[in-house]
């Protein structure tokens, strides 16, 4: 069954739009669109993944971020402080002169992983979050 398209527009930087450019050409993607509606999907696919993520949960959340933006660090640093229950540590790595990497590891509801994970990407200033979880181990 062939489905109605829709034209939209999207404003982008050029270094996002050179690098999205260059990964449809590395993939093999016919055109932009292609490359766009694939992303789209996957960002889909991964949002109904976390609407999964229930009960006791491990993990880690790894975060880049400009430590450079005004009150970042510290939004950051108020962030796993009101998770306190679930956060056993975390690692703080100094990437260049701009920017930090964080990795938190948890242990706790699925839920309040979640609320944690959406709370860091939020936050102006944030470049990357990656969030990889699984029940714990006699669970599995």
């Amino acid at each position: 069954m062939e489905q109605e398209l829709m034209r939209i527009g999207v404003s982008l930087p050029n270094n996002l739009l050179e690098k999205f450019d260059s990964i449809i050409e590395q993939r093999g993607y016919s055109s932009r669109s292609e490359g766009i509606r694939d992303a789209i999907r996957s960002y889909i696919n991964y949002h109904e993944w976390m609407g999964d993520i229930s009960g006791r949960r491990v993990g880690t959340i790894t975060l880049i971020y400009d430590h450079t933006k005004r009150g970042l660090s510290n939004a950051i640093a108020d962030a796993q402080h009101d998770y306190t229950d679930l956060i056993k540590t975390s690692i703080h790595i100094h990437l260049d002169p701009e920017n930090c990497m964080e990795i938190i590891i948890f242990d706790g509801d699925g839920e309040k992983i979640k609320k944690l994970d959406e709370n860091l990407i939020s936050l102006k200033g944030v470049k990357y979050v990656k969030l990889n979880t699984t029940p714990p181990a006699e669970k599995l």
